[in-house]
């Protein structure tokens, strides 16, 4: 799940091929469905993004009671309108009258807190669940945001490789050398910098048990020299989310694949590239990686169409597709993204399947 930002910004306006009375809005790669006529090519308004839990008061100003999602029905994500995809809601509050959005979006401003608009967290299952200490050597995930709403985050033409994005759960594993600990967390425990304690009947303990995730850690850290090592994975399967890849995660070993290594030294933390991963895990230990899908010259059209499809991790395609992770070949920073440069692209039927569940 990216960062949660609420930002004023410029729109580009397309007909609605299917309504006359709609138009889309588009924001960066994506469009949200606007009346007709409310807004032109050029204009700023408030773009919310999907995943943001609204207040009553601004749903019930945007007429929106009843319409959104989640038991609450306070919850933005994406929906078909007349058959176009609709990916947030694009507004301008009336709370905000005398504000400048051109300057607001020049500037980037987020207009989250002020709003009341939050950050929508899924529960957590008991089976995913767990005691938890604090774990200051604990290597963190990140937020990875999508690539339509940073259309620029890659150049056309750089060498990156997008790896399949599978529907589960991320599973943190850091490996500290000097004492030979090792942590197992979340995502959204590890943002936190917590560790769940050792418990055999816990997803994570058990997958990273079953897979031999702490041998190949410690591999790793006396092959590179590392202080600490990450290892992060997706653990999948039935009893994780709804698209089960055909693991069942409740009776047999969870399915597992890795997407990214960290190293740690006194310098800092360094992200190995990703044309490095799949050899670095045959070097020092068998453990699965999460497939890769392309690698070659950036180009949007084509990783935007990759995105769609089936999954292939099962071997059957029993799934839509989740999306992609792109990444360039070598690790870089973006001046763009102010931090690591990767992004994801999520599939529009993914998005609007029936029944999803988002656990982290």
């Amino acid at each position: 799940m990216s960062t949660l930002r609420v930002t004023a910004e410029r729109l580009t306006i397309h007909p609605h091929p299917n309504a006359d009375a709609l138009e889309l809005a588009q924001v960066g790669l994506y469009r949200a469905v606007v009346p007709k006529g409310t807004y032109t090519t050029g204009d700023a308004a408030l773009y919310i993004p999907e995943q943001a839990v609204v207040p009553d008061p601004l749903i019930a100003e945007l007429g929106l009671t009843g319409r959104l999602a989640g038991p609450d029905h306070n919850r933005v994500r994406a929906i078909r309108l007349r058959g176009e995809l609709s990916q947030g809601i694009v507004c301008r509050p009336a709370s905000l009258a005398g504000v400048d959005l051109e300057a607001a979006a020049a500037a980037g401003t987020d207009f989250a807190e002020r709003l009341g608009v939050t950050k929508w967290v899924p529960p957590i299952p008991v089976h995913m669940s767990g005691d938890v200490v604090p774990a200051p050597d604990l290597l963190r995930w990140i937020e990875i945001e999508n690539i339509r709403r940073h259309p620029g985050l890659f150049t056309p033409g750089e060498h990156v490789i997008a790896t399949e994005k599978i529907h589960g759960t991320a599973c943190l594993y850091t490996h500290v050398a000097a004492t030979g600990e090792g942590f197992v967390s979340s995502k959204g425990f590890g943002s936190k910098s917590l560790a769940l304690v050792r418990n055999d009947h816990n997803l994570y303990w058990r997958t990273v048990l079953a897979h031999g995730v702490p041998e190949v850690a410690a591999c790793i850290a006396k092959t590179l020299g590392a202080e600490r090592v990450g290892i992060f994975g997706e653990v999948y399967g039935a009893g994780v989310q709804d698209l089960a890849y055909g693991v069942d995660a409740k009776q047999a070993t969870p399915g597992y694949a890795v997407f990214d290594v960290a190293l740690a030294h006194a310098e800092g933390r360094q992200w190995l590239s990703a044309h490095v991963l799949p050899s670095l895990l045959r070097w020092n230990g068998e453990l699965p990686v999460v497939p890769r899908l392309y690698d070659g010259p950036y180009d949007e059209a084509t990783l935007l169409g990759l995105a769609e499809g089936t999954e292939t991790i099962s071997g059957t395609s029993a799934h839509v597709r989740e999306g992609i992770v792109v990444r360039p070949y070598y690790e870089r920073h973006s001046p763009i993204l102010g931090g690591r440069a990767i992004g994801k692209i999520v599939s529009e039927a993914y998005l609007t399947r029936k029944g999803g569940t988002e656990f982290e």
